[in-house]
């Protein structure tokens, strides 16, 4: 099969662009430089420039049979503009490829969406793909928004149009909070999340890529929005503790009242990550494997295994 991939050099991209080549796909990877970063494979990538509204994917999507649009903002909005430049990417960027992919003859279009389309924490019980979905941030707000226009566009184009909504994706080469939570660890410096009684969903970069792959076949997903998670929630000490094991560390936690490392989170301009690790964020992924047939490939352990050997190999090394 003959894919673009859009944010094809990206954490996601490149193993997913693996993954594809090694199952006799064809991908085609959509660049918005010139010069690709190191490691794209010869002859893979097409130039498309930025992608927002007035993006010409004309010479990308010759003879493509479906795309997955993994591409997001490149760098950091500036303060204040954060919703225009997402929503320039996000929405009107895709609603221009899905225009141009469904007269070009592609059949289906695969859109990575986030968990914070749905929200940013659960109470009660688990997100779900009938909850009514309250997005947070201007981040959650324009991938919501791209969404209803790409389902939109499927409607009124025939195009095939799958939305994915994974939680926090881990795996070789993560970077963010996972990667500064495990550089903790290794350091085995004391943490403070003893007494933290939080669950969160996690997808390992494995089981993310070959849930992707699923959705690129079956007639009973078009129009269809998954969650899709490793299927193993944990807290924050529980996190911390697989780490551990799979780093070769003893796990450095003591406890301290959850309610204070809030307001201390909140003081020093860190609430949302605090509230990542003091907070919940359940998704129920039954959806996608009761239709779809979808099974995690790896185990939560299988995928920390796999990102602490990345880690222990390449970047405590450099460190």
């Amino acid at each position: 099969m003959r894919i673009l991939v859009t944010g094809g050099t990206g954490f996601v991209g490149r193993a997913l662009c693996r993954m594809l080549a090694e199952s006799g796909n064809t991908p085609r990877i959509a660049l918005r430089h010139e010069l690709p970063p190191a490691g794209t494979p010869a002859g893979a990538g097409v130039v498309v420039g930025e992608i927002d509204g007035a993006t010409d994917w004309t010479r990308a999507l010759q003879g493509i049979e479906c795309v997955i649009h993994l591409a997001a903002p490149a760098g950091a909005p500036v303060a204040g503009e954060a919703l225009a430049l997402y929503r320039q990417v996000n929405v009107a960027g895709s609603e221009r490829l899905a225009d141009e992919a469904a007269a070009a003859g592609a059949r289906r279009l695969v859109y990575l969406s986030t968990i914070k389309a749905n929200g940013e924490s659960t109470h009660a019980r688990p997100f779900t793909e009938d909850d009514l979905p309250q997005p947070e941030t201007d981040y959650g707000r324009s991938k919501l928004e791209a969404e209803q226009v790409l389902l939109n566009k499927g409607r009124d184009t025939g195009l095939e149009v799958v939305i994915l909504r994974p939680p926090l994706v881990y795996g070789p080469g993560v970077r963010g909070n996972f990667l500064r939570l495990m550089k903790l660890v290794a350091r085995r410096l004391p943490l403070p999340f003893g007494v933290v009684r939080n669950r969160r969903s996690m997808i390992y970069i494995g089981n993310l890529v070959d849930a992707i792959q699923v959705c690129l076949m079956p007639p009973s997903a078009a129009g269809q929005t998954y969650l899709v998670s490793d299927g193993t929630d944990l807290s924050t000490p529980e996190l911390v503790q697989a780490l551990a094991r799979a780093l070769g560390v003893a796990p450095q936690l003591f406890p301290f009242p959850p309610s204070l490392l809030a307001v201390g989170g909140a003081l020093l301009g860190k609430a949302e990550e605090a509230g990542r690790l003091l907070g919940s964020l359940q998704i129920d992924s039954s959806r996608i494997r009761r239709e779809l047939g979808w099974r995690p490939p790896y185990t939560m352990e299988e995928g920390l295994a796999e990102t602490a050997r990345w880690f222990l190999g390449t970047v405590k090394r450099e460190s």
